[in-house]
This record gives C-alpha cells, structure tokens and sequence, in this order.
C-alpha cells in the first residue's frame, strides 16, 4: 500500500533570521538565567547550598530550605505488627506483584493462627533494586507493608541491604514511636 501525494504534508520550518541562526538569543537567556540562580543563592546570608552530612541532618531545617517534608518523603519500608505482635502481612503477594523494580520477594506459608490463612515465611526487599516509589504501601490491603522516614541506614556489602522480615519488624519496633506518615 502506497501514500497518496494528497495525504503527504509538506512542513516547512520557519525561517530564522542571523542571530538566531547563531543561536546568540537562547546562549543569552541561559547566561541571564545562571547569573539570576548565582544572585539569589547568596541573597537572605547563604553562601552555600550543601549540608554537612552527617553533622547536619535534613530534620535540622526548615521545608524551605532543605526539602524535606516528612509528609511526603518516603524511606526505608517496615513490616507492621498487629496488635498481639505478630507480622500483620497476610502474603497476598500484592506488593510483589506490582512492584515496578521487582525487588519484593515472599515465600507463604500456611498460617499457624486461626485469623488468617497464610502469612509470609519469608519476606525480603532489596532496598538497592526498590525506587521508593509506595506502590507496595498502596497496594497492601491490611497495610503491613510501610515507607518511613528513614533514610540513613547503611551496609557495606549488597547482602547487608537485602532486608529480611526480621530486619523490617526491627525496624518497626525503632520508628513506632514516629508518628505515622
């Protein structure tokens, strides 16, 4: 099947006159637009943008300056506990199944207690591979699964950062006192 020449549309780009050949306006609008963020980063005493981490936190300073809003800002994840202390997941395998990274791993298990059916023998999230993107926090149906606040836990070996169940029920017991997001 061929085009018909009535169906083609001729676009002609506009002609441009010799400064703007030279591109000299745009290379002018980004000079102006670099010396407006150079005047502004020194106005109100501030002479520098970057914090001495980890003698300053981010908590230290006002939204305004340092972005950080505890409303929206997701770290790492916590396995929640119900009210008698056990994992409140029931391994639905939602949070698996629409994470975008792929880094939610459980092994079900039948359950040992009368109120649910299965419950997560195993429960492993590469905290390298995730994007914090909540979609587990969204999709949980009995809200087990939660970002915090948290942001400064580190490890020196890839394994480290692969956090099991007892490492997220830890890390619950650390952030309860934390009002919730």
């Amino acid at each position: 099947m061929s085009i018909k020449p009535e169906d083609l549309v001729v676009i002609e780009p506009p002609v441009m006159t010799r400064a703007e050949a030279t591109y000299l306006p745009e290379v002018i609008k980004g000079f102006g637009t670099t010396l407006r963020h150079f005047v502004t980063s020194f106005g109100a005493g501030r002479t520098n943008r970057t914090m001495q981490y980890p003698e300053v936190r981010r908590e230290d300073f006002p939204p305004e300056i340092s972005g950080f809003e505890p409303s929206n800002f997701r770290g790492f994840h916590r396995l929640n506990r119900d009210e008698r202390g056990r994992v409140k997941c029931v391994a639905c395998m939602m949070c698996p199944t629409l994470c975008p990274a792929n880094c939610i791993h459980i092994t079900a298990a039948e359950s040992p207690w009368d109120d649910r059916e299965k419950y997560p023998a195993k429960f492993e999230i590469d905290e390298l591979r995730c994007i914090f993107c909540g979609m587990c926090e969204e999709a949980c149906p009995v809200d087990a699964i939660e970002l915090t606040t948290e942001y400064d836990i580190v490890g020196t070996t890839r394994q480290e950062m692969i956090f099991d169940k007892e490492k997220l029920l830890s890390i619950y017991d650390i952030t309860i006192e934390q009002k919730p997001m």
